[in-house]
């Protein structure tokens, strides 16, 4: 499986802890300030994305001298850095899978848009391929069909988000059940568990966002 990763420029410590100790395996395509991020790791991503307006000129020189591939974009534009990022991701890159990493705290409408890409026509088809992670969360999506997903060993917590209206949701064998239940409108039935290692789901129609995740250990 190739994977592709990519870092957003969100704060540091809601990395998970794999990517603070450098152990995230694969490629890395860098989204603004996340390029430098990955060059302090010792990473020079394959791609940098973003209009770097955010970074001194000292900053930019070093992203510079660092990676060979800069697509530098205007602060005016349609797209986000994210979303461009993706879209070089996938149609240059191929990956079979997108992780993205620093996309999910900072700025809520950042969080948002980086949510609600896979909704977008040129992106709903590879919605399966995208994952986004923080420290307490592993956010995947799916298209209809039926699945069996396996429990990240440190996380509690399963919540199945609809993103939009869905048909015929029935959760198999996890701690709160459901069956053939018609979904009218985005909701997030949160705080739901695995009973073993799997848990089995499916659905007709629609686009579902599903989260493991688990509470902050405040005593660390």
């Amino acid at each position: 499986m190739k994977v592709l990763n990519l870092l957003v420029g969100g704060p540091i410590d809601l990395w998970p802890d794999d990517l603070k100790a450098g152990r995230i395996k694969g490629n890395w395509i860098g989204i603004d300030r996340g390029n430098l991020h990955l060059i302090d790791m010792g990473i020079d991503p394959l791609v940098a994305i973003g209009d770097f307006d955010s970074l001194k000129p000292e900053e930019l020189q070093l992203v510079k001298e660092h990676i060979h591939d800069i697509r530098q974009s205007i602060p005016e534009k349609d797209d986000t850095d994210t979303q461009l990022g993706l879209k070089v991701a996938i149609e240059e890159h191929h990956a079979d899978r997108l992780d993205i990493y620093g996309a999910t705290g900072g700025r809520l409408d950042h969080f948002l848009a980086n949510l609600w890409m896979v909704l977008e026509p040129r992106f709903k088809k590879y919605a399966p391929k995208i994952r986004l992670i923080d420290r307490q969360n592993t956010i995947t999506f799916f298209l209809p069909g039926e699945y069996e997903i396996v429990k990240e060993p440190d996380k509690k917590y399963l919540a199945f988000v609809a993103l939009t209206p869905m048909a015929h949701l029935t959760l198999f064998d996890e701690k709160y059940k459901l069956h053939d239940y018609q979904v009218k409108r985005p909701i997030s039935l949160a705080s739901n568990e695995f009973v073993g290692e799997t848990a089995r789901f499916k659905f007709a129609s629609g686009v579902m966002c599903v989260i493991q995740s688990k509470d902050i250990n405040r005593f660390n």
